[in-house]
């Protein structure tokens, strides 16, 4: 049917919409306290900024994308994820004329096409942030810092971080040829995509999901044995920030993330083995983009994501609920009256409510319930007509007559 929503996306509605509004609101406040900016960037771009900036080889580009021709014929993609969208911004705004670096944070949702599964749909949401215009070690471990800061904000525990080095261009030229190597024996056994892999990016082979794979990979060469004095000297100062900062992780040698451009430090947040968050350095993509010759760094996590980890662990989100007052009107001059009388308590800033199906008292009252309304204004027209409303505080159950004139002032000395 039309009127069914496509296979991979989902409705946010009231009751779990607020729950995304606080992670949102934690998200924005720990990235104010990093001084972190935010920007907000197109949901769909020209296709060319995800093959040149994500890399031809990852499956995003070569299988996910959601790309089409507009009636220019220009191909453009629905954004599959943040990082080149804010580098592309970055350059084109020219940020970089600005004293760097530049540090950013975007909340807002991606799209990939691949098989619907329990945290990962078709349209997802991100929030993510990234520093661009520095290649200071100790950037890279704040960053993992403002992640883990999130994560913890939320009452997320039992949280894991696994980092790694995948090692600058140089560092991977020497790696490939060593591990093309020794995958050669078993080149023909792996799967279709891991044998395209082979030439064009084998250490995407070390993160191949593919059971057959996983066995037939051995004992691999690992990059942080084929580093630069350069990298390893960068790796071994994150890690000794990281250490500084109280923040603890695991080194996984085994790691490479599934983005071409990621150079350097690369890491990732678990939790009950679902990858809440995945980041690293991007020092290459700047200039790649038409920039000047920029490092940056970043992470993105995924929302749909945390939703589940907080599910797993029992935390309670700390919701409001209820409202300010609720109006309860019986007969016609009084329900005109409470149409006005409605309009001045929210232009006060007061959170309030009516009936509009001219139900009975009874009705109206357990809509208040309902609705967990600390206050219950009934009018009536005999009220109305004596200038009066009674108030009902619906905690107490006390209930007090206050005149028409001053019943806005009282309710907001009352709340």
């Amino acid at each position: 049917m039309l009127t069914n929503r496509p296979r991979g996306v989902n409705d946010i509605l009231p009751g779990d919409v607020e729950k995304w509004q606080w992670i949102e609101r934690t998200a924005r406040d720990v990235c104010r306290r990093f001084n972190v900016s935010e920007i907000r960037t197109p949901i769909f771009e020209h296709t060319e900024l995800f093959t040149r900036g994500v890399g031809e080889t990852t499956d995003i580009v070569e299988k996910e994308m959601y790309s089409f021709q507009d009636r220019g014929e220009r191909s453009l993609t629905l954004r599959p994820e943040g990082t080149a969208s804010a580098v592309r911004a970055f350059v084109e705004n020219k940020m970089h004329a600005q004293p760097q670096p530049t540090k950013l944070f975007y909340i807002g949702p991606m799209f990939r096409y691949e098989r619907p599964q329990a945290g990962r749909y078709r349209q997802f949401h991100q929030f993510g942030a990234e520093v661009i215009g520095v290649n200071d070690p100790s950037v890279d471990a704040e960053i993992i810092a403002l992640a883990m800061t999130f994560f913890t904000e939320l009452g997320l525990k039992n949280i894991t971080l696994e980092i790694n080095s995948v090692g600058s261009p140089e560092s991977r030229e020497v790696y490939r040829n060593v591990l093309r190597e020794h995958l050669a024996p078993v080149k023909d056994q792996l799967c279709k995509d891991c044998q395209s892999r082979y030439d064009r990016n084998p250490m995407r082979i070390l993160d191949c999901k593919v059971d057959a794979c996983k066995q037939l990979i051995v004992n691999p060469p690992f990059m942080l044995d084929h580093l630069t004095e350069e990298d390893t000297t960068h790796f071994a100062q994150v890690r000794e920030y990281l250490d500084s900062f109280g923040v603890d992780y695991k080194v996984n040698p085994r790691m490479v993330r599934g983005l071409d451009y990621y150079t350097q430090t690369a890491f990732e947040f678990i939790e009950s083995g679902s990858t809440l968050s995945g980041g690293g350095r991007y020092n290459g993509m700047v200039q790649q983009l038409g920039g000047p010759d920029l490092s940056g760094i970043g992470f993105a996590v995924g929302i749909e994501r945390v939703l589940i980890a907080l599910q797993n662990q029992a935390v309670q989100v700390p919701l409001e609920t209820g409202i300010d007052v609720f109006l309860v009107a019986l007969g016609e001059a009084a329900q005109k009256r409470s149409v006005t009388l409605l309009q001045e308590l929210r232009t006060t800033g007061l959170v309030a409510d009516k009936d509009y199906l001219g139900k009975s008292m009874k009705a109206q009252m357990k809509a208040a319930d309902r609705l967990k309304a600390r206050q219950v204004v009934l009018l009536g027209d005999d009220e109305l007509a004596a200038g009066i409303a009674n108030v009902k505080n619906m905690e107490t159950g006390e209930q007090v007559s206050v005149p028409l004139s001053e019943l806005v002032e009282k309710l907001q000395q009352k709340l």
